[in-house]
C-alpha cells in the first residue's frame, strides 16, 4: 500500500507538471480592453489551445495603455516560478506616441533578456505600423522585432492583427466603436491566426 501511495503521488505530480503556464505580456490588445473577461484575448486563446488538446493556462499580463517601458518595469514580477513561457506583445503604444524606435528596441531587448535569464520559452509578437511618422520611422520600428527575434533565437509572429488584416476593409466589422480594438469576433479571428504558433510554444515549453 505504501508503494502504491508513492506511485499515485508521483503520477499525480507528473500530470500536474504537464500543465504549461504562459504569461501574455502586453497592452490593451492583450488585456482585452472594452470586453468582458471571457471575450478577451487571453481567455479566448486559452480556450482555443485547450480545444486542441493542450494542457495550458494563459495568464493575462496585459495592461491597457502600456508601453514597452511599462512592460520592462513589470516583467520581473510577471515571470513567477510557475511561468513556463511568455508571449511578448508590446510596442503599439510606443508607436502611437512617436517614441524613438531605439528606446522601444532597448526596452524589448530588456524584456527578452529577462525571459532568457528566467529560462522560459518565448514568442515575440510584432506589429504592422502606419507611415504616420514617415517611411524611415516605419521601417526602423518594424525591424526591431526581426532583429530581436534573431538575437534571442525566439519565434516571431510578425503582426498581432494579421488575423484581421486578411479581411481588408471588411475588418472594421470586427472592431469596437473606437476603430482600434477588436470586438469579440475580432479577437476570435486574431486567436485563430496566432493560435497554431502559440500551440508550438506550448509544445516547446512542455
Amino acid at each position: 500500500m505504501r508503494n502504491l501511495s508513492v506511485a499515485v503521488l508521483i503520477t499525480a505530480g507528473a500530470a500536474h507538471a504537464e500543465t504549461v503556464t504562459i504569461a501574455a505580456l502586453g497592452d490593451s490588445l492583450t488585456a482585452g480592453y472594452g470586453l468582458p473577461q471571457e471575450d478577451g484575448f487571453t481567455f479566448q486563446l486559452e480556450n482555443w489551445l485547450q480545444e486542441q488538446g493542450a494542457d495550458v493556462t494563459v495568464m493575462n499580463a496585459g495592461v491597457s495603455g502600456d508601453t514597452t517601458a511599462g512592460g520592462l518595469s513589470r516583467v520581473a514580477w510577471t515571470l513567477t516560478p510557475e511561468v513556463d513561457a511568455m508571449i511578448v506583445s508590446l510596442g503599439g503604444n510606443d508607436f502611437l506616441r512617436g517614441l524613438d524606435p531605439s528606446v522601444t528596441r532597448n526596452n524589448l531587448d530588456g524584456i527578452l533578456a529577462a525571459g532568457q535569464e528566467a529560462g522560459v520559452d518565448m514568442l515575440l509578437v510584432g506589429l504592422e505600423v502606419g507611415s504616420n511618422y514617415g517611411p524611415a520611422y516605419k521601417e526602423e520600428f518594424e525591424s526591431i522585432y526581426d532583429d530581436l527575434a534573431a538575437k534571442y533565437d525566439v519565434p516571431l509572429y510578425p503582426d498581432f492583427g494579421a488575423g484581421l488584416r486578411a479581411f481588408g476593409e471588411d475588418m472594421t466589422s470586427f472592431l469596437q466603436s473606437d476603430g482600434i480594438h477588436p470586438n469579440k469576433d475580432g479577437v476570435a479571428m486574431i486567436v485563430d491566426a496566432i493560435g497554431p504558433v502559440v500551440l508550438n510554444l506550448v509544445e516547446t515549453a512542455q
